[in-house]
């Protein structure tokens, strides 16, 4: 049986470790190497990419994307795409999510994970039917939880409905590594069973965990699993590709990856990876194993935004109060999975329910509007004391929310004018405005300095 290989340096290896601080600078002289290593995909763009580009590294994300395509020919590229809400933190009219899927492909995308922070596929079917109109692989996702309504059966119907909306593999995305080697031995199984189609495996070292839940998942029968290369590996991060190649081919696997290939991309990211550690980007603490996740079901950057809410309001003593408040906020909120932007959300509102001394006396608009069912439709029934509290008179959404959002790309892209070059600074606006409007001003800057520059050479 044959193991695939998804190598993340690129885009959640250096999210998780260093906050996605990876200019394209920093990798451009390895691109052609990894493209000799014979990944099954490279994920190197979607997820924080997008805004950290805008936002701290002065790079257009898509010239960023278009530059990789040039570099790695050979390989196919992945993106992952948060379904209606894209790249951001809200959802988006359906033209939007349309125009951000053919415009990622048009740049260079042959993949793209497509998944909901909570499961709810209707907020799945645009950007999957955008995907395949566009001939590219839509990667039908899971988001990996564990609550009294995360079933087996209930991850299978999930299977099921993506394979009729035409998905072409089912990714598991563990995104806070609390999967273990059973429930990832029982899930691959049970989904092998529901769907004919490749089954991937995402999860993170966080716990401790990652190493063995992927051995019984490839015994289960795993088709694709998610790894870094070593110096950006462990921690929060993915599991060491190189660490896994080896001992899957000892237990009889084929691995079809590059070794020599795989040691140039390691000896060169080590370099990298000082830097980082030089400069304190890299936290000690990112790289190592952190079991509160096991207890609390708290990713590794949700914990640290709860520190740092904490931190500013100068209650750090009260952190172990905000832990135990968290799952009891999330069985409240009908168990989401916490991830971007439920994770958010249910951190906030753990934290704001001990500084108040009173549960749900303060709530932000965002647990208002995910109560009123703009997110989507919970994985349990939200406690409807607590939405009665947090609601007041407001009334709930019937349908999909996004179904009532005006189509907004052609109206942004008149109002915009000269400012944007091209469709994709559009949604780079649409996405981002004001990270997208303070790099617009940067590159015209340049542009500018370039032009005086030539003219006085001349």
């Amino acid at each position: 049986m044959k193991v695939n290989f998804t190598e993340t340096i690129l885009r959640d290896a250096n999210q998780s470790l260093i906050a996605t601080r990876l200019p394209y600078s920093k990798f451009e002289p390895i691109l052609e190497t990894m493209d000799k290593a014979g990944f099954y995909s490279v994920e190197c763009w979607g997820g924080a990419t997008f805004d950290v580009c805008l936002r701290y590294l002065n790079e257009d994300p898509w010239e960023r994307l278009r530059k990789i395509r040039a570099k790695m020919p050979n390989t196919k590229l992945q993106m992952l795409l948060r379904g209606q809400n894209v790249l951001g933190y809200k959802h988006y009219p359906d033209d939007v999510v349309r125009k951000f899927v053919e415009y990622s492909v048009k740049n260079g995308i042959d993949i793209i994970r497509i998944f909901d922070a909570l499961n709810d596929v209707r907020n799945l079917e645009v950007a999957i039917d955008e995907t395949l109109k566009q001939g590219a692989h839509a990667s039908g996702t899971l988001s990996y939880t564990t609550s009294p309504v995360h079933t087996l059966a209930k991850y299978q119907e999930l299977a099921k409905d993506l394979a009729k909306m035409g998905v072409q593999s089912i990714c598991i995305k563990d995104m806070a590594g609390i999967m273990g080697p059973q429930e990832a031995y029982d899930l691959v199984s049970s989904l092998k069973d529901a769907v004919d189609l490749p089954v991937v495996l995402h999860t993170h070292s966080t716990t401790g965990l990652a190493f063995m839940t992927y051995l019984k998942a490839v015994e289960a029968g795993v088709d694709v699993i998610d790894t870094a290369i070593s110096p950006f590996s462990g921690g929060t991060s993915q599991p060491a590709t190189e660490t896994l190649a080896y001992a899957l081919r000892q237990l009889g696997y084929e691995v079809d990856l590059d070794d020599k290939v795989l040691k140039e991309m390691a000896d060169y990211f080590k370099g990298v990876r000082a830097e980082y550690l030089a400069d304190g980007t890299l936290n000690p603490i990112s790289m190592a194993t952190d079991t509160q996740c096991l207890t609390y079901q708290i990713p590794g950057g949700m914990l640290s935004n709860l520190i740092s809410q904490l931190k500013m309001m100068n209650a750090l003593d009260r952190l172990d109060e905000a832990l135990v408040e968290t799952p009891k906020v999330r069985a409240d909120l009908g168990y989401p999975p916490l991830v971007t932007p439920t994770s958010q959300m249910v951190g906030v509102q753990a934290v704001q329910n001990v500084l108040a001394g009173e549960r749900y006396k303060n709530v932000g608009k965002e647990v208002k509007a995910y109560c009123r069912g703009e997110y989507g439709r919970t994985p349990a029934p939200i406690n409807p004391e607590i939405k009665a509290k947090i609601l007041g008179g407001d009334k709930e959404i019937e349908g999909r929310f996004a179904a009532t959002l005006e189509p907004q790309f052609e109206k942004t892209k008149k109002e915009l004018g000269d400012i944007a070059h091209s469709d994709e600074d559009v949604l780079s606006y649409i996405a981002f405005p004001k990270e997208a409007e303070k790099y617009f001003a940067y590159r015209k800057e340049k542009e500018e300095n370039v032009a005086k520059y030539t003219i006085v050479e001349a």
